[in-house]
């Protein structure tokens, strides 16, 4: 008789009539007869035998689950990059698990030391802000990790990071050529790796270009839309002739403040976005946008996951890839006649 209580591989043997090995071997994956294979197929079907999961990694060292965390899961950067990724783990033959961390650096870090638990072989980690206490607890790390971002020199972890300070000074220089004098700028945080690399870039743009920076001309928020609809109706008042914002969701804000106070965009202000994401062509105006990368960052940090776990030959020392930007314009910063994509070396 088979016992009571949730079907073991034991109740699957004794219901197929086979031995418990050959049931093992069944759900291992491994080669047995037909005739067996059938049998215990249809025990699991009538048994409803799910596997634990949990002690089949315990028992073997791998879960075949990774972990991708992020700032906001609602970004259409990271739906950009999650797309990338799980193409590339689930042909690995992984699960992915995603955690959005609201740019908690103690959510991030633990994160980090949950790879002890065992519950994911592997992590992919956007961080923002980066703390002595972030590097020790990367270096200390239970499990292969792969940071989206910018590291400190001599972090021995794997990152990819985009050159935002190059696509910032990008966005300034076409505003610059399309005749734009007073080019404001919308940032995020100034406390974040993004928020103080595109402030870089942005007064890099204006040095390149011979333009004074004016305080008047810049704010720092967050990396939401509303916050983009705000600082558009601050700088009304500088008066400037085009408005380089530091994501599209900030680009997407401010275009819906211009167009609420009859500013035409971009005959009287022009605005450009970054990342390119699927705001930047659903806007209205098409927005003009800095990609950085998105899609190959999340593809380059897949990969490089999955060779520290074994797939591939792993590198020997870590590994810091930049995906170049590219500059992309459409009709908020020029008429439709004079669209194109730009690539900047």
């Amino acid at each position: 008789m088979t016992s009571q209580g949730p079907p073991t591989i034991v109740s699957i043997a004794e219901r197929a009539g086979v031995s418990i090995a050959s049931v093992s071997r069944v759900l291992n994956g491994l080669t047995v007869r037909a005739d067996t294979l059938r049998r215990v197929e249809e025990a699991v079907a009538e048994l409803g035998y799910v596997p634990n999961a949990v002690a089949r990694s315990l028992k073997g060292g791998r879960t075949r689950q990774l972990t991708f965390a992020m700032e906001d899961i609602g970004n259409p950067v990271y739906v950009t990059m999650v797309r990338e990724i799980q193409a590339v783990t689930k042909a690995a033959g992984y699960r992915l698990l995603l955690h959005s961390t609201d740019a908690v650096v103690e959510d991030e870090l633990a994160v980090i030391r949950s790879l002890s638990d065992r519950t994911s072989d592997g992590l992919i980690l956007c961080p923002i802000r980066i703390t002595d206490a972030y590097v020790r607890t990367l270096n200390s790390a239970a499990a292969p990790v792969v940071v989206i971002g910018s590291l400190p020199e001599g972090v021995p972890i794997d990152s990819v990071r985009a050159d935002s300070v190059l696509g910032a000074a990008m966005a300034v220089q076409h505003l610059h050529m399309t005749g734009r004098r007073r080019i404001a700028f919308v940032n995020g945080p100034s406390d974040t790796v993004p928020g103080r690399n595109r402030m870089a870039g942005y007064r890099q743009g204006l040095a390149d270009c011979a333009l004074p920076y004016d305080a008047s001309l810049v704010v720092s928020t967050d990396f939401a839309t509303e916050s983009g609809a705000r600082a558009a109706e601050s700088l009304l008042a500088a008066a400037p002739d085009a408005i380089f914002c530091a994501n599209d969701q900030l680009a997407v804000g401010a275009i819906r403040t211009l167009h609420t106070r009859s500013v035409r965009v971009p005959d009287d202000i022009a605005v450009v976005g970054m990342d390119d994401s699927a705001l930047a062509q659903a806007a209205w105006p098409p927005l003009t946008s800095v990609d950085l990368g998105s899609a190959e960052r999340g593809r380059r940090a897949a990969e490089l996951l999955l060779a520290r776990l074994g797939h591939g030959t792993a590198p020997e020392t870590p590994q810091h890839t930049t995906a170049i930007p590219r500059l992309v314009v459409r009709s908020s910063t020029a008429p439709a006649t004079e669209q194109e994509n730009l690539r900047f070396a």
